[in-house]
């Protein structure tokens, strides 16, 4: 083998080596597989218990049922709290009767009633008077004793005092109520207006609806348990809207964006779901312990929310899934 055939083979091993290292060149980069993402489907639960103490009457569901937003699931014994209504409607029909006797005054009757007295204590006076003017007279003959006109005198008084109190009397009849009685008689009105209110608002909290549709994950409670107000009677998993909690490396932001279409898989499930991103949060986060990803556990993650648009019963809350954006712009651009 002569010098110049081994010179050519070098040459030809060299460039060989140097296209393996430069990829060809760049003329043969392999194209953009997309990004993966790991996570798990979100874990949304409600507990739901009522707002006012009491028996429990009846429970409409069990454990595994599906409901729809708006299904009756439990409900009290209503009976105290329609007496509660009951006391609080006659506390209003009392506190009206009261209040248009403040308005209306005094009837006719009561003021004919004080004048008469009045005009019964005039004559008392009027004749307490003619009593002490004879009675005084006679003292200087000694025909009355100076201790009888004394005590006649003391009665002259007495009526004086009874006619005052008499002719006030009339007065106030004849004013009617201050208004200040009227004012109070109003707010006692009120009073009672807001304790009904209350009574029903309790009657209405005696129910336990589902505030949105899912599945009934646990019966904690039977019927005839006497609950406290806020006791845990049902735990509700809420199915729809369907969202999945994933993390992406720092390094990996800026490839994404809301708005993204995603494909979503889990194992043993052959299907894939798609979904867009929906929320990526401003503030970075370790790598949580629940979610597997080809980096180290220590690097620095941003989580981001998946809205799955046809998810199904297979897909159960905190299953780990995988997702795909294939989309994702190419890793060092913006």
């Amino acid at each position: 083998m002569n010098v110049r055939r081994l010179i050519g083979i070098a040459a030809l091993i060299a460039l060989m080596v140097a296209g393996l290292a430069t990829r060809g060149f760049g003329a043969f980069t392999p194209a953009d597989k997309g990004l993966a993402l790991y996570g798990n489907v979100d874990v949304r639960q409600v507990e739901l218990g009522f707002r006012v103490p009491g028996r429990i009457a009846s429970m409409a569901v069990d454990e595994g049922a599906k409901v729809p937003p708006g299904t009756v699931l439990a409900q009290l014994d209503p009976r105290p709290l329609r007496d509660s209504v009951a006391v609080a409607d006659a506390q209003i029909a009392q506190a009206d009767a009261e209040l248009a006797k403040r308005e209306a005054g005094n009837r006719t009757q009561d003021i004919a009633q004080a004048q008469a007295v009045l005009a019964e204590r005039q004559a008392a006076l009027d004749k307490a008077q003619q009593d002490d003017a004879r009675r005084q007279s006679l003292v200087a003959s000694g025909a009355v004793s100076q201790a009888l006109a004394d005590a006649t005198r003391a009665d002259l008084r007495a009526a004086q005092a009874r006619l005052r109190a008499a002719q006030q009397m009339l007065s106030l009849q004849q004013a009617g109520s201050r208004r200040e009685d009227i004012r109070a008689a109003r707010a006692q009105r009120a009073s009672a207006i807001a304790s009904r209110d209350r009574a029903r608002t309790d009657l209405a909290d005696a129910v336990i609806v589902a505030p949105e549709g899912g599945t009934v994950l646990t019966r904690a409670r039977e019927p005839g348990a006497i609950v406290q107000a806020g006791e845990t009677v049902f735990t509700l998993t809420i199915d729809r809207p369907l969202r999945v909690r994933a993390y992406i490396a720092e390094p990996d932001i800026g490839r994404i964006a809301p708005g993204m279409a995603v494909q979503v898989t889990a194992d043993g499930n052959n299907r894939t779901y798609h979904g867009t991103i929906g929320f990526i949060s401003p503030t970075a986060e370790f790598t949580p312990k629940s979610v597997q990803t080809e980096s180290l556990r220590t690097d620095l993650v941003y989580r981001l929310r998946i809205n799955v648009s046809d998810p199904d019963d297979a897909l159960r809350q905190g299953q780990p899934v995988s997702i795909a954006v294939p989309t994702a712009r190419t890793a060092g651009r913006r």
